[in-house]
C-alpha cells in the first residue's frame, strides 16, 4: 500500500517535529485512522518532499517527526500557462484538477463575451481559494511536489495585455482553423488560450491574434470547454514534455 502524502505549508527540515494543519490532521486521524509510528509523505508545494513518522495523535491534533527530506522534482520540462474561460458548476474544478495532474505550471481564469461565470471581489477570492484546494488535492494524489500557480480571474483583454510576459512562448488559441500553424520540433514554453461554451467571438480571436496567439484546431469534432484544454495539454506534454517519459 502506498504511503499517504499531504501538502503542508511549512519548512520540512529533517529531524524536526511539526504539527499538521487542521485539514491534514483530520484526514490522518479521522479518515485514515493512522496512529503513532505510522509513516507518511509530506510536501511543501515548492519542490521539497519529506518522509515523516507520526509521533502523537490527540483527537484532531497530530504531531509528526520529519525523518528525511529532499528536493524532488516531478515537473515537466515544458512550462504551460493555461488561460481558461470560466465555466459554471464543477467543470472548472475538473479543469483545474486534471490540468494539475497533467503538469500545467500556471492557470489564469478569464472572462470573455460568452463566459457563463462572472466573478469579482470577495466571490473571486473565495473561488480562487477553492480552486487552489482542488489543485492541492490533485498534487497530493499525483505526486507533484510543486503547486501550480493560480491567479485571480480577469477579463480577456487584461490577460491579453500581459502577453509580453510570454514573449518567447508558443501562444495558441483553440479555435477552428483551416490549417494549423507549423508545429515546432521543440518547445520550452506554451501559452494555451481556451474559450467558453460557444467559443470566442471573431473579434476576440482577432485581438488574441494581435497579441501573438495562433488559432489551433484539435480536429473535426467539437470538444467541450472542459475537454479541449486537457486534450491540448496532453498532446503538448506528449510532444514536448514528459507524458511519454
Amino acid at each position: 500500500m502506498l504511503r499517504p502524502r499531504f501538502y503542508l505549508d511549512q519548512r520540512l527540515a529533517a529531524q524536526t517535529q511539526l504539527t499538521l494543519d487542521d485539514r491534514v490532521a483530520r484526514h490522518v486521524a479521522k479518515a485514515l485512522r493512522m496512529k503513532a509510528g505510522d509513516t507518511l509523505y509530506l510536501f511543501d508545494g515548492r519542490g521539497t518532499e519529506a518522509c515523516a513518522t507520526i509521533a502523537a495523535v490527540e483527537r484532531n491534533r497530530v504531531e509528526v517527526m520529519i525523518d528525511s527530506s529532499e528536493s524532488v522534482s516531478r515537473e515537466s520540462g515544458l512550462t504551460i500557462t493555461l488561460l481558461i474561460s470560466m465555466s459554471r458548476g464543477d467543470r472548472m474544478d475538473t479543469i483545474v484538477q486534471k490540468a494539475t495532474e497533467l503538469g500545467v505550471t500556471r492557470i489564469l481564469p478569464v472572462s470573455s463575451e460568452r463566459t457563463e461565470l462572472r466573478l469579482k471581489g470577495e466571490r473571486a477570492e473565495k473561488k480562487l481559494t477553492h480552486w487552489r484546494n482542488v489543485a492541492i488535492s490533485a498534487c497530493e494524489q499525483c505526486g507533484r511536489n510543486t503547486l501550480p500557480e493560480l491567479e485571480l480571474p480577469q477579463d480577456l483583454d487584461s490577460a491579453l495585455g500581459e502577453a509580453s510576459r510570454w514573449e518567447s512562448a508558443l501562444k495558441l488559441i483553440l479555435h477552428p482553423a483551416q490549417t494549423n500553424p507549423p508545429v515546432p520540433d521543440s518547445c520550452a514554453e506554451l501559452v494555451l488560450l481556451v474559450g467558453p461554451e460557444g467559443g470566442f467571438s471573431d473579434a476576440e480571436v482577432d485581438r488574441a491574434a494581435a497579441s501573438g496567439f495562433q488559432p489551433f484546431s484539435l480536429g473535426p469534432r467539437v470538444l467541450r470547454t472542459e475537454t479541449a484544454p486537457l486534450a491540448a495539454i496532453a498532446l503538448a506534454q506528449a510532444r514536448w514534455g514528459d507524458l511519454l517519459g
